[in-house]
């Protein structure tokens, strides 16, 4: 058996012929494409395609939301040796080109929410000769753009009309791809996947057969999950873990996958996602922690609308849910039966109602792209569906370690997976013990063949075969997992010592009730400062009923929420003092996509933040952080709520 994607769908196709593999919403209801027809019609796309001239190792773009077609037209790419370039929908024109450019796509798979944008990114005359693919059926509405960047619209291959080709061409091609599959091998390259740049151009990961193959089966083995089991997928299908669990691993178990319905755009998807989540009704479900914090932000607003007897009861339950639970693995030998009658009138009575937000089946969630704070996991478990949080990074396919219904621990990334070494080494490569913190380092069939055209970059992280993962962490003394940052996100002291900033973020943002985003900075300064975004709608509240009046008490109301999380039981004493913000900068604005400051993973671009706020951090530190009434802090108040 070769160990390719390609084997994984052919079985799948076989085990569970007519189980339900693909779902998404269209006009009429839940379109559902089965194991079988998958497979067939991957069959009729990489027939059209070698019909149209196309080869082994042409590179494909793909520009799309998740999508039925998205995963039936990239194994029609893999099974002509062909190799998918997964983009996202939220990357500008320029970065989309070089992506096209450096990777030298010959094809791109465009949908109507991302044809605009792919026209706008294919300037040179290089680029114009990229065949473009077109998943939707209403190609007329864009004819004058097309025009306009020097395309013909005849010239746009239909992705509807290329199956039909296909299947008609089906029986002259199957000696051909036969002999093509039996070429591929597990060292094949099935994506190149860039990095989302947070800093620097981005680099192109090159992910085999084998890559996919191995991490897929060895992830399946940790998760209580069997065929016909559905799967809500709301991150974006070129989001790694989303990739490699949405499209591949699902195979292996025979899991029915929903797509959030995305037609009208990203804005129109996350509206979808509440009604999806009830229509699908799924079993579990892929989020990262932004997703899942937004969840349990709705929640508590919602319950906070109930009453105070409502209010109070919820607060209480789950107080005692997080004592009941204890940090999962370890749970207190006694709890007060007075505790367990409040957390089982809670849950009768609010968190069982919480729980239909994600549908009458979810049992759980999996989480990762970013670390997903204790007080998430804590919530989430009190409440009865826990979230549970995993660790990766595209460069491992990406799944290194998770938490699992079986064996989780709060606070952790849970357990390495099967097949896969990990060490924890300090900066001269020497393994640590248990409990000591240095660099996460992994060695398994899922580290990546490296970097595309940069051998230098490869040289850098992959050593004597092991991967040098750029995360800091440690092994606790159960055998978990814990990350504890990026070692180039670290803070640095005066003195040279170095911290990771992302728990604390997490602590002040879970805490406060003024503050929604945050970036802790200190670059070998004497103290530790921040840039701060405020929840706007919730001070011009206090202002207009007049419970605060000028920008002294606004500062003051921003510096108390700065260190609520010393007085919250998850977080206190948990931070070094010399790591704390002494003071604060007032962002002007949110940090998001489209000022750059957000990368299409949603994780902040610190780098790009550093470049807006430079000065006025850099002048806090001249009047040795005593007071936040600066003249930035001044400026910002007097624009944000013309005071």
């Amino acid at each position: 058996m070769q160990q390719t994607v390609i084997d994984l769908l052919r079985q799948a196709a076989s085990r569970f012929s007519q189980t339900a593999y693909l779902n998404e919403k269209n006009d009429i209801g839940w379109h559902a494409v089965s194991f079988a027809e998958a497979f067939e019609k991957s069959g009729w796309f990489a027939s059209a395609l070698l019909e149209a001239g196309f080869a082994f190792d042409d590179k494909f773009a793909i520009l799309a939301e998740g999508r039925n077609d998205w995963v039936i037209t990239e194994f029609g790419i893999l099974r002509i040796g062909g190799i998918g370039v997964p983009l996202s929908i939220k990357l500008l024109p320029e970065e989309i080109q070089f992506r096209l450019e450096h990777a030298g796509c010959k094809g791109m798979l465009v949908s109507s929410n991302t044809i605009e944008k792919a026209l706008e990114s294919l300037k040179t005359p290089e680029l114009k000769k990229i065949q473009l693919f077109y998943y939707d059926d209403n190609l007329e509405q864009y004819r004058t753009q097309l025009e306009q960047a020097g395309m013909d619209i005849n010239k746009v291959l239909l992705i509807k009309d290329l199956y039909e080709k296909g299947k008609e061409k089906t029986h002259s091609f199957e000696k051909e791809l036969a002999a093509i599959e039996d070429r591929i091998s597990g060292d094949q390259v099935v994506t190149i996947s860039y990095t989302s740049g947070t800093t620097g151009n981005p680099k192109g990961i090159m992910l085999t057969h084998m890559n996919y193959f191995s991490n897929s089966n060895d992830a399946m083995q940790f998760f209580d999950v069997g065929q016909g089991d559905r799967l809500m997928i709301i991150l974006p299908l070129d989001h790694s873990f989303a990739h490699t669990v949405g499209i591949y691993a699902c195979l292996v178990k025979g899991l029915s996958i929903y797509f959030v319905d995305a037609r009208g755009g990203s804005k129109n998807a996350l509206k979808n996602i509440p009604g999806n989540l009830k229509q699908a009704n799924p079993h579990f479900m892929l989020t990262v922690p932004a997703l899942t914090g937004n969840f349990m932000n709705k929640m508590k607003e919602g319950v906070a609308t109930k009453g105070k007897w409502i209010q109070k009861l919820f607060e209480a339950g789950l107080r005692a849910g997080i004592e009941i639970n204890g940090d999962g693995y370890h749970r207190p030998a006694t709890v007060a039966w007075q505790k367990k009658i409040v957390y089982k009138i809670a849950y009768q009575l609010i968190f069982k109602k919480l729980q239909q937000i994600f549908g009458n089946n979810m049992r759980f969630c999996v989480g990762g792209g970013a670390l997903l704070d204790i007080s998430q996991q804590q919530f989430f478990a009190a409440i009865g569906v826990p979230v549970y949080q995993g660790y990766g990074l595209t460069e491992a396919t990406p799944i290194i370690s998770a938490n699992n219904p079986s064996v989780y621990k709060f606070g952790t990334s849970g357990m390495v997976i099967p097949n896969l070494k990990c060490k924890i080494v300090d900066s001269n490569g020497r393994q640590l013990d248990t409990g000591q913190k240095g660099e996460i380092v992994i060695k398994g069939h899922n580290v990546m063949q490296g970097y595309y055209k940069n051998p230098e970059a490869t040289s850098d992280v992959i050593r004597d075969e092991w991967l040098y993962t750029g995360d800091l962490g440690y092994m606790d003394e159960d055998g978990f997992l814990v990350v504890t940052g990026r070692e180039k996100a670290l803070l640095i002291s005066a003195n040279g010592e170095k911290y990771s900033p992302e728990g604390i973020e997490e602590a002040i943002v879970n805490t406060a009730e003024y503050i929604t985003q945050v970036m802790v900075y200190n670059d070998m300064k004497p103290f530790t400062t921040a840039v701060v975004v405020v929840a706007e709608d919730k001070i011009k509240k206090l202002l207009k009923g007049q419970q605060i009046h000028d920008k002294e008490q606004i500062l003051s109301l921003i510096s108390d929420d700065l260190i609520r999380f010393n007085s919250h039981e998850a977080y206190a004493n948990q931070f070094p003092e010399m790591w704390i913000p002494r003071i604060f900068v007032l962002a002007s604005e949110p940090f998001t996509e489209q000022n750059l400051m957000i990368n299409s993973t949603m994780k902040m671009v610190r780098h790009k933040v550093l470049e807006v706020y430079k000065k006025p951090l850099e002048a806090a530190y001249i009047n040795n952080g005593s007071k936040n009434l600066h003249e930035h802090n001044q400026a910002t108040i007097e624009k944000l709520f013309r005071i």
